[in-house]
C-alpha cells in the first residue's frame, strides 16, 4: 500500500505477540521431520498434491512446523502475527474433497498468508494495532472468499507495520503494537520494509506457498524488493478492497508476493474479480484475462520498447549498477531500451500526502463502524492510544492520525483539487504520457534501495525507490529480483498502463528467466565489513 516514505516515511499493518523466544542469530533453519518446504513452488506443491506424494494436511503442518521453527525459534523472524485455528480442519477437508473426486482447480490444498488488514474469519483483523485486536470479523473480505473458493488454505495472518504505517512520520516498518518487529529475512538486523512486512519476510522464508500483501503507495513492491520476491501491484479497482482496512479509496490495492513470476500470475487467477461494491471494481469487467499464466513466455520482451525512468536513480551506486545490468538484459532479450522522462516527476506528493489524510479519516471511519468496532472512529482510536500510550507508542507517536483527524469530509473543495491534481500529474500528465508519447510497452525504475538497518529511534531511512508514480495513478507495477548488494536483494520495476498486468507478467517472466537473479535467504545475523 503506498509510497508516503518519501513524503512521511509511511507504510502498512502487522499483528501477533511480541517474540519471547531466544533468537539464534545467523542460523541456517534445520530440516523438520514433515515434507522439505523450503524454496517448494506453486507448480511444484501442484504436482506433488496431484500425484498423492503430498497432502493439503501434510502440506499445511509442514508450514506450520516451520512456522515455530524459524519463525518464533530459530532465526525468530516475528513475521506471522496469528495463525488460522481452523487450518488443518480445512486441509482435511479439501483432502476428502480430492479423494472423491472434486479438485478445484490448481490452487486446491495450497496454503496462503494474508496481511492482518484483511477480514478472514476465525481470525482477528488489527491493522497491528492493540487497539484492534478484538476485532473479529464475522464475514470474510471478498478476496478471502474467493481464494477459499478457489480452494486455498487460509494458514494465518502476517505482521505489518501498524496502520499502514500511517499513525506517524517516525514510524518504523514491520513493528506493531501488536506484534512487535518483523526482521529481513536476509540480514535480521535489517528491515523488512513497507506495510506488508510481514508478508515479504514470510514468504521469503517460505513459511507459505504465497502470499497476499496490501499497498497504498509501495506496500507490495517495497517489501517484495527488499526480501527478494516477485511482487505484484494491480491495477486500482481489479483486486476488491472490501474488508480490507483502508488508507485511500483512490490507491489501495491487495496483490500477489511470491517467489517467482509462475506463482505470482497462477495466484492472480484467484485474485482478481470484479466486485460491483467496490467503487473502482465495474472498471475490471473485461479487463479480467482466462489465465494470467498464459502470460508466461521467455521470448515476451522480444521487440517491445521499453523506457527507463532515470529520474528515480542516483540515490544508490549499486543499485544505478543493477539498472544498468537490467538493461543490458532487456536487450538482450529483444527489447529497445530508451530513456525518458516526466515533467510532473515528484510534483503529486504533496497532493498525494492531502488526498490520504481526508480518505484514510473517511474509509477507517466507515470500516470501524460496519465492524462494530469498540473504538467506532478515527477520533475515539487517538483517544485510546493517548490512554494507553506506554504499550502502543512506545517508539513513535500518531501525527498522521491527529492530521487526518483534522480534515473535512471528501465534499470538501481541496479533496476535490488534491485527488484531481494528484491522479492527473502521476497518470495523464505522468506515467501515461511517457507510455504514450515514447510508444513504449513499460517503464522500469529501480524498486528500492537495499534494506537498511532497522532503527527504532529514528525510524525508516528511506532513501529511494521508483514504484511510487505507479502508485498514485492507480495504474499496476511489478517487481522482479535484479541483485543484490552485500547479499540485500535489489529489484527493478514493470510499471504499464490500466490492466496490463499479463504484459506486465510476461516482461517480468522474460526478465527473469534470463536473469535468474534471486537467491534464497541465508539468514544471517548482520553485514560485516
Amino acid at each position: 500500500m503506498r509510497r508516503l516514505l518519501l513524503l512521511a516515511c509511511v507504510l502498512l499493518l502487522a499483528s501477533c505477540k511480541p517474540e519471547t523466544n531466544t533468537p539464534v542469530p545467523g542460523t541456517t533453519p534445520s530440516a523438520g521431520s514433515g515434507p522439505e518446504v523450503a524454496e517448494l513452488s506453486l507448480v511444484d506443491a501442484q504436482k506433488k498434491l496431484a500425484s498423492g506424494e503430498l497432502t493439503a494436511r501434510a502440506l499445511t503442518q509442514a508450514y506450520l512446523d516451520r512456522i515455530a521453527r524459524i519463525d518464533k525459534a530459530g532465526p525468530t523472524l516475528n513475521s506471522v502475527i496469528e495463525l488460522n485455528p481452523d487450518a488443518l480442519r480445512d486441509a482435511d477437508a479439501l483432502d476428502a474433497e480430492r479423494k472423491a473426486g472434486k479438485v478445484r482447480g490448481p490452487l486446491h490444498g495450497i496454503p496462503v498468508l494474508l496481511k492482518d488488514n484483511i477480514d478472514a474469519v476465525g481470525m482477528a483483523n488489527s491493522a497491528g494495532s492493540l487497539a484492534l485486536a478484538g476485532n473479529r470479523p464475522t464475514q470474510d473480505a471478498f478476496l478471502v472468499a474467493r481464494l477459499r473458493a478457489a480452494g486455498m488454505i487460509i494458514l494465518g495472518k502476517t505482521n505489518l507495520s501498524e496502520w499502514a504505517n500511517f499513525r506517524s512520520t517516525r514510524s518504523t516498518s514491520g513493528w506493531s503494537s501488536r506484534g512487535g518487529q518483523t526482521r529481513n529475512a536476509y540480514v535480521l538486523d535489517r528491515n523488512p520494509c513497507g506495510s506488508s512486512a510481514g508478508t515479504g519476510t514470510a514468504i521469503a522464508a517460505s513459511l507459505a506457498t504465497i502470499g497476499v500483501g496490501t499497498e497504498t503507495d509501495g506496500s507490495i513492491i517495497c517489501p517484495s524488493s527488499v526480501n527478494g520476491l516477485v511482487g505484484l501491484k494491480p491495477t486500482v479497482g481489479l483486486v476488491s478492497r472490501n474488508g480490507i482496512i483502508p488508507i485511500s479509496i483512490s490507491q489501495d490495492t491487495a496483490g500477489p508476493m511470491g517467489r517467482s513470476v509462475t506463482d505470482v500470475a497462477i495466484f492472480m487467477n484467484a485474485l482478481a474479480g470484479v466486485d460491483e461494491a467496490d467503487p473502482a471494481g465495474h472498471a475490471a469487467a473485461g479487463n479480467i484475462p482466462d489465465d494470467y499464466a498464459a502470460y508466461l513466455k521467455a521470448d515476451s520482451l522480444k521487440g517491445k520498447r521499453i523506457g527507463v525512468l532515470r529520474q528515480t536513480m542516483g540515490f544508490n551506486p549499486e543499485v544505478d549498477a543493477g539498472i544498468e545490468k537490467s538493461i543490458a538484459a532487456l536487450k538482450a532479450a529483444g527489447a529497445e531500451v530508451v530513456d525518458v522522462e516526466l515533467p510532473t516527476y515528484g510534483k503529486w506528493d504533496a497532493p498525494e500526502f492531502e488526498i490520504l489524510l481526508y480518505e484514510f479519516k473517511d474509509g477507517l471511519n466507515s470500516y470501524l463502524k460496519s465492524h462494530g468496532s469498540a473504538h467506532a472512529s478515527l477520533e475515539a482510536l487517538i483517544a485510546w492510544n493517548t490512554a494507553n500510550a506506554d504499550k502502543a507508542m512506545p517508539i513513535f507517536g500518531q501525527e498522521i492520525f491527529e492530521k487526518a483527524q483534522a480534515k473535512g469530509p471528501l465534499t470538501d473543495a481541496a479533496y476535490i483539487k488534491a485527488r484531481d491534481d494528484a491522479r492527473r500529474l502521476a497518470g495523464k500528465d505522468g506515467l501515461l504520457a511517457a507510455l504514450d508519447g515514447d510508444n513504449l510497452d513499460a517503464v522500469i525504475a529501480p524498486s528500492m534501495s537495499p534494506a537498511w538497518l532497522t532503527d527504532p529511534v529514528n525510524g525508516d531511512h528511506f532513501t529511494g525507490a521508483g514504484y511510487g508514480v505507479a502508485a498514485v495513478a492507480g495504474t499496476p507495477s511489478i517487481t522482479v529480483p535484479m541483485g543484490e548488494s552485500h547479499g540485500l536483494p535489489l529489484g527493478v520495476t514493470f510499471m504499464g498502463r490500466p490492466y496490463s498486468e499479463p504484459e506486465l507478467i510476461g516482461f517480468a517472466y522474460a526478465f527473469e528467466q534470463a536473469t535468474k537473479a534471486r537467491k534464497a535467504p541465508e539468514y544471517k545475523a548482520t553485514i560485516s565489513p
